[in-house]
């Protein structure tokens, strides 16, 4: 469990450090990810270097070499209760530097813990297993993502990952907003900083503005407020499922976006559409890839669709100790308002040897009114 333990070696140090003592981020653009960076903060840690300052490294590239600046200073993790609009924070897994919008709560159902019968949720017809899952509150957070650190988390976190259908022509096309994310309670590392722009994104100022007197000095605008309001049905995160074989955690989060027509159907056929974004972790010590997927497609409609191939996104990630955790999103169409999906991914080990990760069964589910399509970053 070498990403949770890391995790938690910090999350105690910060517990446990002083208030007396400042503790400082420092920023680095080079080609070391955040998550590698916080290993060799507590590895300098360990050694009694810098005893009264956490320093999370990120560069500049420069031709005189690597440039350190201070960005801002660590807050104490919340453990109750919920973080703020225009908190910044360092993400515990992927290590980029963001801001909350707003929270989400949703439902998360995770078959790794046995539940009793009540306020659960079976399997759906033909899933793997038969045990009946309990679903608690969970916080999630409507994030920007920092675009100084995608080009370093693009090969393990998808920055485009958050897609809507438009209008245009009739034919519903597909946009992406770029950078930004659904983020986990326990993934918030909160930092404050002193600069009054210390994201930079081309919506940070047109959804919050400076004010000192705050705590976050980051607060909504109204344009932040309406596009909520107006986009919240292709936003809302509400369920979240999550399952671990192997020491591999899967974790699936679905998203409905609307109808669209069916390509070359005469009788003017529509098809619902669903965004579902994957997570998988590697919690153990052995190094692990990706190799195949299998999913298993159940319709409304009644019928099953069997889709296997190589990879996800045309990639075949590697997860190993220093870089534990893979997140992607995709899409499924049915001819129906509802339907379930479920799966396995191949993994392989560094012997050659293979075995299969379960995704957990989860529910495509249409909203009861299928409002206007949002209107990308018109205010």
């Amino acid at each position: 469990m070498a990403a949770c333990a890391l995790r938690r070696t910090f999350l105690s140090s910060v517990s446990n450090y002083s208030k007396k003592h400042t503790q400082r981020i420092l920023s680095v653009t080079d080609t070391c990810s955040g998550f590698e960076a916080y290993k060799k903060r507590l590895q300098c840690r360990a050694c009694g270097l810098q005893q009264n300052q956490k320093r999370f490294m990120s560069s500049r590239n420069r031709p005189e070499g690597k440039i350190l600046e201070t960005v801002g200073v660590f807050e104490t993790v919340k453990q109750h209760g919920k973080y703020e609009t225009g908190q910044l924070f360092l993400h515990s897994v992927f290590g980029y530097r963001g801001i909350v919008l707003f929270p989400w709560h949703a439902r998360l159902y995770d078959r790794d813990i046995t539940p009793p019968v009540s306020d659960s949720k079976p399997d759906p017809p033909g899933a793997h297993g038969s045990k009946e899952v309990k679903g608690k509150t969970h916080t999630y957070y409507q994030v920007l993502i920092d675009t100084r650190d995608c080009p370093h988390i693009s090969q393990r976190s998808q920055t485009e990952a958050v897609t809507f259908l438009a209008n245009h022509d009739d034919s519903r096309a597909l946009y992406a907003i770029p950078g930004l994310d659904y983020v986990s309670h326990e993934d918030i590392l909160p930092y404050n900083s002193t600069e009054q722009i210390p994201i930079q994104h081309e919506l940070f100022e047109r959804f919050l503005m400076y004010n000192p007197t705050k705590s976050p000095p980051f607060t909504a605008r109204d344009t932040l407020k309406a596009w909520q309001e107006k986009n919240h049905p292709w936003l809302e995160l509400s369920d979240v499922h999550r399952e671990t074989t192997e020491n591999i955690r899967v974790t699936v989060i679905p998203f409905y976006m609307g109808m669209r027509p069916k390509a070359r159907s005469a009788n003017m056929a529509v098809l619902s559409q669903w965004r579902y974004c994957i997570r998988l972790e590697n919690l153990g010590n052995e190094v692990v890839q990706l190799r195949e997927r299998h999913w298993r497609i159940f319709s409304l409609s009644g019928t099953l669709e069997t889709v296997r191939g190589r990879g996800v996104v045309g990639r075949e990630p590697v997860l190993s100790k220093e870089q534990p955790a893979f997140q992607y999103s995709s899409h499924v169409s049915l001819q129906a308002p509802s339907g379930h999906m479920w799966g396995t991914f191949r993994i392989e080990r560094t012997d050659g040897s293979h075995f299969d990760v379960r995704i957990p069964p989860f529910s495509l589910e249409s909203n009861k009114d299928d409002k206007a399509p949002p209107a990308a970053y018109t205010f």
